[in-house]
């Protein structure tokens, strides 16, 4: 392990900077946002959000940051630079996961006790629409060309595939039990999903949205992650205090990663400058 970096109290989402220089991690019973510098591996700032903070998303041009608050029931929106809120939105009930379109002209939200997506347009920071989805979504990814999202339902036992252009369900995925994150491969040819319940992920065939095939993880999976180049997913086993590292060419776990702390919930990765 290179390092171990104090956050707040209870850490739930993780999400890296484009450019790599900064990570940021949400601390759901501080109610706040710690920046980390990924340099030194030193905390750089601290940014008062919402209350029961969970999921993060960078916009894909750097300038803001995301946070979903559960028990306000709002999105915090920090501007990366001055390290402030800028704007507090209002979403559905208890948001949990967040992800950003690739043209950072909208993001969405996933709200698990509305079982819907909000919808919010960057530029005015204001929800346009809310997508229904499955019972109790959690986790969302958005393609790299952004004509689909992904969100895993835990309920449901399902993935709703959005389309993004007309804001609706385009098909829904039946995959292993409890679904809880999601991430696809940088050329969109395949999208990892983590069944807690399974101890298994599924992977996607972003093309046919079909099953290709079911990978046995360790216990408890929740965050999922893949390398810029798509070589590899990494995978947090919250039971197993590990990681697996899931080789995309083969779709076999290749390596576990112990000794990662207790109780990994998330994950991200990405080239650090």
């Amino acid at each position: 392990m290179a390092a171990r970096v104090a956050v707040g109290t209870q850490p739930g989402g993780v999400a890296l900077a484009p450019d790599g220089r900064h990570l940021y991690v949400t601390n759901q019973l501080s109610n706040t946002l710690s920046i980390i510098d990924t340099s030194t591996n030193l905390m750089a700032g601290t940014v008062p959000v919402g209350q029961g903070p969970v999921g993060v998303a960078v916009s894909p041009d750097g300038v803001s940051i995301y946070v979903a608050n559960q028990l306000s029931n709002a999105v915090s929106v920090v501007h990366a630079a001055t390290r402030s809120v800028v704007a507090t939105v209002p979403v559905g009930l208890r948001p949990v996961g967040v992800a950003a379109h690739p043209e950072s002209t909208f993001v969405y939200v996933t709200n698990e006790f509305a079982d819907d997506v909000s919808v919010i347009e960057t530029r005015s920071n204001t929800v346009v629409t809310t997508i229904p989805v499955g019972d109790l979504p959690q986790g969302i990814a958005i393609a790299p060309d952004g004509s689909a999202g992904y969100v895993a339902n835990a309920l449901s036992d399902s993935v709703s595939v959005l389309d993004l252009v007309h804001n609706g369900v385009a098909t829904t995925v039946p995959v292993g039990r409890r679904p809880e994150d999601i991430a696809v491969t940088p050329n969109g040819a395949f999208v990892y999903v983590t069944n807690e319940e399974s101890n298994s992920v599924s992977v996607i065939d972003g093309t046919s949205n079909t099953i290709v095939t079911t990978i046995t993880v360790g216990g408890l999976p929740q965050g999922v992650a893949i390398t810029p180049d798509g070589a590899f997913v990494y995978v947090a086993n919250s039971f197993s205090n590990s990681v697996s590292v899931v080789d995309t060419a083969s779709n076999r776990v290749i390596t576990a990663v112990v000794g990662v702390g207790e109780t990994p919930s998330d994950i991200a990765i990405g080239f650090v400058r």
